[in-house]
């Protein structure tokens, strides 16, 4: 596949680096907006805007959450179990979940 466009930075010693212009412009990135680096199953990563409408404080806050209870306390980390997904499994059936679809006036 040929690329669009190419072009490159250099990290500094703390690992960071700019988006070069032709990037920011591309992906219509201001001073302060975040983007999100996503790395696909072939190596190849990419990256791409987070648009003020995919953050969710409360989902930042539980997760941020999670991680420092996982850093803070390893030894309660477990695999799940097949027993566990079987239950989980019972409870929804074959329910399929559309995750693009709005919901309804009932539901929000």
């Amino acid at each position: 596949m040929t690329a669009l466009m190419e072009e490159t930075s250099k990290l500094t010693d703390r690992y960071q680096t700019t988006v070069p212009s032709g990037v920011r412009k591309q992906l219509k990135l201001g001073k302060g907006d975040r983007i999100r680096y996503c790395t696909e199953h072939t190596g190849r990563i990419y990256i791409e805007p987070v648009r003020a409408s995919e953050d969710d404080p409360a989902l930042g806050a539980f997760l941020d959450f999670i991680e420092a209870d996982f850093k803070a306390h390893p030894e309660r980390l477990q695999a799940l179990n097949g027993g566990l997904h079987d239950r989980i499994r019972a409870l929804v059936g074959d329910a399929e979940v559309d995750l693009e679809e709005p919901l309804s006036p009932d539901d929000e």
